[in-house]
């Protein structure tokens, strides 16, 4: 499924109970955009969307749609986080993802990360008073969510808050006609696309880094939680987000990835998860074409790579879409990409 050929089907046949679909070329790009439009109709849109001329990943130069969003899902507020005391229970904190599990990230998790981890240097929670460590300011998200992690801030419990950013807005560009390209595309470079609400699906977390600096960066219910350079972003696709989907016959559609692509929730329609997936998460469905399913909550990967040439996610009031520019991906821990 693409947005150029099935968006504005969805749109003819919504009443019908059609999928959720791209726009297509025949109708012009500004019925593409229109249909384009209705589906960012429950993001914050600040500008957009609007056709422009972009490079893609491997060089090829296209139309896209570009779309300027806030990160801010209308309807819930993001968090909790982290726990504040030991005896905080899963409403006052948010989740972890180990081993393809989603764990609550609440007091009893903070206390045993010794035990879960076989490794004594895990103190996060002060013995006597049972305070646990939490990063309460910018400096100090910033100093913890950062490659080199300040020593102070080692055996913490690593939160951003939304009101900690300076800029609140992000641009997508994507190509309004998917373009294969000659090898798969990495997602921790790109990030995987863009929910409906207008918030990013990004790339794994990298938690062993995380976890090597004896932090705990946990997300909220929801798989989400903010980075200062992207904001409020997702690294797990959570029923949060599918129960607010917009439906169709195939499951709930939660996004479009970067490469053009349609992005449905990890269960189809009857319940059950695709067999037939490609190693991208993607598989085509006759009558709909290629689209991907999102990865199971627990496993870090809302897609593990993307199968046609990515757009590109643009920080502040970045216009321009070239992304042939090879990027590396992002450092170990954070830094200027979401971690």
């Amino acid at each position: 499924m693409t947005i150029v050929n099935t968006l504005m089907d969805r749109l003819g046949a919504a009443l019908l109970g059609c999928a959720m679909a791209a726009p297509a070329m025949a109708h012009g790009e500004q019925e593409a955009l229109k249909s384009v439009a209705e589906f960012f109709k429950r993001a914050t849109v600040v500008a957009g969307p609007t056709a422009v001329d972009c490079t893609l990943s491997s060089g090829t130069k296209t139309r896209c749609f570009s779309i300027t969003v806030k990160p801010e899902p209308g309807s819930y507020t993001p968090g909790p986080w982290c726990p504040m005391q030991g005896t905080d229970g899963p409403d006052r904190s948010g989740i972890w993802l180990k081993d393809g599990q989603v764990l609550d990230a609440d007091g009893a998790f903070m206390g045993g990360l010794a035990q879960r981890y076989q490794d004594p240097n895990w103190k996060m929670v002060d013995p006597k008073t049972g305070k646990i460590n939490v990063t309460d300011s910018r400096e100090a998200c910033a100093a913890a969510a950062r490659p080199d992690v300040d020593p102070k801030y080692r055996n913490y419990c690593v939160q951003c808050l939304p009101e900690y950013l300076e800029a609140d807005h992000q641009t997508y560009v994507i190509p309004l006609e998917p373009q294969a390209p000659g090898r798969q595309n990495d997602v921790r470079q790109s990030g995987a696309g863009v929910a409906f609400n207008g918030v990013r699906l990004d790339g794994p977390a990298p938690v062993e880094a995380i976890l090597g600096a004896y932090t705990i960066a946990p997300f909220d219910d929801c798989g989400g939680h903010v980075n200062l350079h992207a904001g409020y972003h997702y690294h797990a696709v959570t029923d949060c987000l599918n129960k607010s989907a917009p439906a169709a016959t195939h499951g709930a559609q939660i996004g479009m990835a970067l490469d053009g692509h349609t992005i449905f929730a990890q269960l189809a329609a009857d319940g059950q998860a695709p067999a037939d997936l490609d190693r991208c998460n993607g598989h085509s469905v006759q009558g709909l074409g290629y689209h991907y399913h999102a990865g199971a909550p627990g496993g870090n990967s809302i897609l593990a790579c993307l199968s046609a040439e990515a757009g590109c996610a643009l920080e502040g009031d970045a216009q321009t879409c070239d992304a042939s520019q090879v990027r590396r991906p992002p450092p170990p821990g954070g830094g200027p990409a979401p971690r």
